[in-house]
C-alpha cells in the first residue's frame, strides 16, 4: 500500500515575495518534494480561497511555511488560522522570524505611515487627502480592507511557532535541509532555528575571526571607498554584520564584495543582534578598551559616521529586538 503523502502549505503575509521565489529556487528538487507531499495551500501559485482552509480539519496540514511579518488584521487572522490547521508551523524568512524590513516601520504608527505614503510624499497627488479605510461605500456596495496595525510583529509574537528558517530570503541549502529533515522525520526540538550554529564570519572567506585584533578609526559606507577584495570589510571600516549574524548563507554577500546586512538573525545564544553588533563595533573602534583616549566630542564624531544606525543594526530585527518599536506619545 502506497504511503500517504504529506500535506504542505505556503503562505505570505507582509512580505515582498522573495520567499516564494526562494522555494522555487530549489529548482528540480521541487519534483522530489511533490512526490512525497501535496501542496494544499499556496495563494501565490494556486487558486484557493481562505474558506477552503477554514473548512480543513484541524491539523490537516502537516507543515506550513509562513513568510512575512504581521502588519494587518488579515495577516493576523491567517496566522491564527494556519496555526490551527497545521501540525508544524515554520516562520520562513526574516520577516516572519524577526519582523524583517517591514518592521522598520515600527519607528512610526499607522497615522504617520499613511501621512507619508498618501499625503506628504513628493510623488503623490492626493488633493482630497484620501487615505485607506477599512470600509467604504461605493455604488456597487461596500468595499473592505483589513485593518492596518500600528505595530509590525513577528509570527512568534502572534501565534505559537515550531521552527524558524532565517534569511532574506532563506538560502536554497537551508530550505532543502529543512525539507529533508521534515520528510525523514528528523526535525530537532521545537523552537530550533533550522540553520547552522555559527556566524557569517565563520563562513567568510576573508576569515576575520582568525586575524589578529582588528582596529579601525573611521567608518565608511560601501559606496564611499573601493574595498580591497582580499581584506575583511570591517578591517576597512565598512560595517559588516557578520560577527553578530547567524550563518548558513556561505557569506554570499561578502563573496561579491557587499557587507553582511544581518538577514540571518542573531547568532546562537544571543537574543539582541543589534546590541551585539554595536558592542563589536565599539571594540573595533577602541571605545571599550581605550576609553581614556577619546573625548565626548571624539565619540560623537565617530558615531556620526554611522548614517543610519537603526537601519544598519536592526534592518531585519527591530520587532524581535528588546527595542521592538519607538514609544509613541498618546
Amino acid at each position: 500500500m502506497a504511503k500517504e503523502k504529506m500535506k504542505f502549505a505556503f503562505y505570505w503575509a507582509a512580505s515582498c515575495g522573495g520567499c516564494e521565489i526562494s522555494v522555487l529556487d530549489i529548482n528540480e528538487k521541487i519534483l522530489e518534494v511533490v512526490q512525497v507531499a501535496d501542496i494544499v495551500f499556496w495563494p501565490v501559485a494556486m487558486d484557493i480561497k481562505y474558506k477552503d482552509v477554514e473548512n480543513m480539519p484541524d491539523e490537516y496540514i502537516d507543515v506550513c511555511f509562513f513568510n512575512g511579518a504581521i502588519r494587518t488584521e488579515e495577516n493576523e487572522k491567517m496566522a491564527k488560522l494556519l496555526r490551527k490547521k497545521s501540525k508544524v508551523l515554520i516562520a520562513y524568512g526574516s520577516c516572519s522570524y524577526m519582523g524583517g524590513i517591514p518592521g522598520l516601520a515600527n519607528v512610526a504608527n499607522r497615522k504617520e505611515v499613511f501621512e507619508k505614503a498618501y499625503l506628504k510624499n513628493i510623488s503623490t497627488v492626493n488633493p482630497n487627502g484620501v487615505t485607506p479605510k477599512t470600509r467604504v461605500k461605493v455604488k456597487e456596495g461596500e468595499l473592505e480592507l483589513p485593518e492596518f496595525y500600528d505595530t509590525v510583529k513577528t509570527l512568534a509574537q502572534t501565534v505559537d511557532i515550531d521552527y524558524s528558517i532565517p534569511g532574506c530570503p532563506p538560502q536554497v541549502e537551508l530550505t532543502l535541509n529543512a525539507l529533508e529533515m521534515i520528510v525523514k522525520g528528523e526535525l530537532p526540538p521545537k523552537g530550533s532555528v533550522l540553520a547552522p550554529l555559527k556566524s557569517v564570519c565563520d563562513e567568510c572567506p576573508l576569515n576575520p575571526l582568525k586575524k589578529e585584533k582588528i582596529q579601525i578609526s573611521e567608518i565608511h559606507r560601501i559606496h564611499e571607498i573601493i574595498p580591497d577584495p582580499d581584506k575583511c570589510l570591517l578591517e576597512q571600516g565598512i560595517i559588516c554584520m557578520g560577527p553578530a549574524t547567524r550563518g548558513g548563507c556561505t557569506a554570499r554577500c561578502i563573496n561579491v564584495g557587499m557587507p553582511c546586512t544581518g538577514c540571518g538573525g542573531p547568532c546562537p545564544n544571543s537574543t539582541e543582534q543589534g546590541a551585539a553588533m554595536i558592542s563589536a563595533l565599539a571594540s573595533l573602534l577602541g571605545l571599550e578598551e581605550e576609553k581614556e583616549k577619546y573625548s565626548e566630542a571624539d565619540i560623537e564624531k565617530l558615531v556620526a559616521q554611522i548614517k543610519d544606525p537603526l537601519g544598519t543594526f536592526y534592518m531585519y530585527s527591530l520587532p524581535s529586538s528588546l527595542l521592538k518599536r519607538r514609544v509613541m506619545k498618546k
